[in-house]
């Protein structure tokens, strides 16, 4: 069986968001993460395009992990017509479910208060999809095990191998045509608080490999703790409260866990903390479930989250960010694209004795980056506020792995592979991950642009 084999970069090619990659063997099509574009204007629109493929086509999604920028669009394909089966690790697909519904459910709203205020250039404005989307796609889940070899649609063998970076998050091998590819997914540290560490690809034919932060070295562990407990006491000396924009799945448990590792040695005062984020509470049971896949003992979780106040009622959002006690709020979203932290800016951005701490990448276009480089405004609901917060950021908290972690990934590969693709990063880290797999394996290797198809 010789069938001709291409690969086609529908996502995440060029660019951090959007994941998707289309695998065609003779008659087989398999997707490989099917994410959503997030940030820049330009990216988010691409979401809105009909795609060039046939969905209907598709014989299988495979997930790499649960992240929106990953598994997104799943149900914008299914409301396209694809039927086939989505394959991940059972946390991954959990996960799916909480973002895709978390995600139908702001659009919705979003959608709705667009058309309500009439802030929206579409008339009327329309969710990208809705939750009765979702709710046609999550019958077409079906769990693997990590570690094991699954036969796909008679044509691939595939294994899901974890990866750190989230709960059930994994690389994908797929063997077909004699041939095996893989698919890094986003890839974890080596040294993670909370998750271990990323197992490694030992053969790869054609490797596509991630390089979010292809070009950087992240901060040792050790300097971050004392930064987070700087930045707790300096905003509470000032009468302050401390408001943290965090993915749900897994920055907002780290972050829980690091707070509460201070609290519990005493160096932060002992002040209201805050988890206002309905997919986070959800992802929290889903640690407590998820026992193999990361380094949390039952009891620890259970100490944790006695020290937090979970809210998941809005009325509640809405009373704590007229409160003017100091408190810690970790709120979503990460980059502050939507979520509850929106609430909380509405009446807090101009206050200067709070404090905005980002704790994650924050993509072009968000709001994040914005201020991040410097605005001082701030769009919320279609009105601009001004922004006179203190802020900081922690780089260092990444749950992607710098250029030392993602050039350590390869260190397996025997050979040689016959093509490496660089994906999922901005054009410098992209860049830089290139060079530096040249220096160090002599590997060549090439940065894909969106929508080009190679033929492997």
């Amino acid at each position: 069986m010789n069938d001709k084999m291409t690969i086609n970069f529908l996502g995440a090619a060029g660019t951090v968001t959007g994941s998707k990659y289309l695998l065609e063997s003779g008659n087989k099509k398999l997707m490989v993460d099917c994410g959503m574009f997030q940030g820049l204007k330009e990216l988010r629109l691409l979401n809105w395009e009909q795609p060039e493929y046939d969905p209907k086509s598709i014989h299988a999604v495979l997930l790499t992990h649960g992240h929106l920028d990953h598994t997104g669009y799943l149900a914008r394909l299914v409301k396209l017509g694809f039927n086939g089966k989505i394959y991940g690790s059972a946390p991954t697909l959990k996960i799916a479910e909480i973002i895709l519904k978390d995600s139908a459910k702001i659009q919705e709203e979003e959608a709705a208060r667009a058309n309500k205020e009439g802030y929206s250039k579409h008339s009327p404005a329309e969710a990208f999809y809705d939750l009765k989307d979702v709710e046609n796609t999550l019958p077409l889940f079906n769990p693997v095990s990590e570690g094991k070899w699954h036969v796909i649609d008679d044509a691939f063998k595939v294994r899901w191998q974890y990866n750190g970076h989230i709960i059930g998050s994994t690389f994908i091998e797929v063997e077909t045509n004699d041939s095996r590819l893989v698919f890094s997914g986003d890839i974890g540290r080596k040294k993670d608080l909370l998750l271990y560490t990323p197992k490694k690809p030992e053969k790869a034919d054609v490797l596509l490999i991630e390089s979010t932060y292809g070009g950087r070295i992240h901060p040792e562990e050790e300097s971050i703790v004392p930064e987070l407990e700087r930045i707790v006491n300096e905003t509470v000396e000032r009468g302050g409260s401390l408001f943290i924009p965090s993915f749900a799945v897994e920055r907002t448990q780290l972050m829980m866990l690091m707070l509460w590792r201070l609290l519990k040695e005493k160096k932060i005062p002992k002040i209201p903390m805050i988890m206002d984020s309905p997919m986070g509470a959800n992802v929290l049971h889903l640690i407590h479930a998820s026992r193999d896949w990361h380094k949390l003992k039952p009891e620890e979780c259970d100490e944790m989250c006695s020290h937090f106040q979970v809210v998941s009622n809005y009325r509640a959002t809405l009373a704590l960010r007229e409160d003017n006690k100091s408190k810690i709020v970790i709120a979503g979203s990460g980059m502050m694209t939507g979520g509850r932290i929106l609430n909380y800016m509405e009446t807090r951005s101009g206050n200067s004795n709070d404090t905005l701490l980002f704790v994650g990448y924050q993509a072009e276009g968000t709001r994040g980056r914005k201020l991040l480089e410097g605005a001082t405004e701030i769009k919320v609901y279609g009105k601009w506020l001004p922004f006179n917060m203190q802020m900081e950021h922690i780089e260092g908290l990444s749950a992607h792995g710098d250029q030392n972690d993602l050039i350590d990934w390869l260190s397996e590969i025997k050979k040689q592979p016959e093509k490496v693709f660089i994906i999922h990063g901005e054009a410098e880290q992209a860049s830089a991950l290139q060079q530096h797999i040249k220096e160090v394996y002599q590997w060549d290797s090439e940065i894909p642009q969106l929508n080009q198809k190679v033929e492997l």
